[in-house]
């Protein structure tokens, strides 16, 4: 027979539910925020920038209630080590939603300058990618998985090389001539948020292994893996 759960742990219960509903709403805001700026729709933005104030709210809720629960319940350490995890990871899911609130800007910024100088390709491998890391890194968190946290960290590497070739290729353009620089700057701040989206799943991922651990910044040790073979999970993007 199950055991039943004390109130206790089904607000913790709660508390992981919650962290994931706000993990789907941060990943759909981050995808129409891209959606917007595919389509140049600034009425799509437009929407990702309202509907921000639905993640600072969630954001919010999340601390005042695992506060409330350190200080009512008195925790035990591993309950403190899940309970500073999950309040980590809504602050990283918070600052995710504002990359998300950043890029719709920049689409209504673009969405007056006219079409795009060439097919946007290497931003949307570099959205997808980030995005399968976000993804990644929350499963990893409620599976407590530390395998798949680690694969999330190696998969940095790979949005870090598609910034940093992209970023080159906009500054090419920029060099061609001044009807180039608006939309290469903007394209620039763009793929900028998308590889800080992916550093904040890194970050999500380094708490999973905090929870299990207790070691507090674990990647900080830990080189990249010039071996590691992109899994499945991530080919989505490339």
């Amino acid at each position: 027979m199950a055991r039943i759960l004390n109130a206790y742990e089904q607000a913790l219960l709660e508390l992981e539910r919650q962290l994931l509903k706000m993990g789907d709403f941060v990943g759909n805001q981050v995808d129409l925020a891209l959606r917007a700026l595919k389509s140049q729709d600034p009425s799509l933005a437009q929407e990702v920038i309202k509907r921000d104030d639905v993640v600072d709210n969630w954001d919010y809720d999340l601390e005042t209630a695992i506060l409330d629960l350190i200080s009512l319940q008195q925790p035990s350490r591993e309950d403190l080590k899940t309970l500073a995890t999950l309040l980590r990871v809504s602050k990283e899911l918070e600052r995710i939603g504002d990359y998300a609130v950043n890029i719709a800007e920049v689409a209504i910024n673009l969405s007056r300058l006219g079409p795009y100088f060439k097919p946007p390709v290497d931003i949307p491998k570099m959205a997808q990618m980030a995005q399968a890391m976000l993804k990644k890194s929350l499963e990893a968190l409620v599976n407590r998985d530390q395998e798949a946290a680690q694969e999330v960290f190696y998969a940095d590497e790979a949005v870090d090389n598609l910034y940093k070739n992209l970023h080159q290729e906009l500054i090419q353009y920029m060099k061609r001539g001044p009807e180039y620089v608006d939309q290469a700057y903007y394209l620039m701040l763009v793929a900028r948020y998308l590889e800080r989206i992916a550093d904040r799943a890194v970050n999500i991922a380094e708490m999973v292994i905090f929870r299990e651990t207790g070691e507090r910044r674990a990647f900080k040790s830990r080189p990249k893996d010039p071996s590691f073979d992109l899994p499945e999970w991530l080919k989505g993007g490339l």
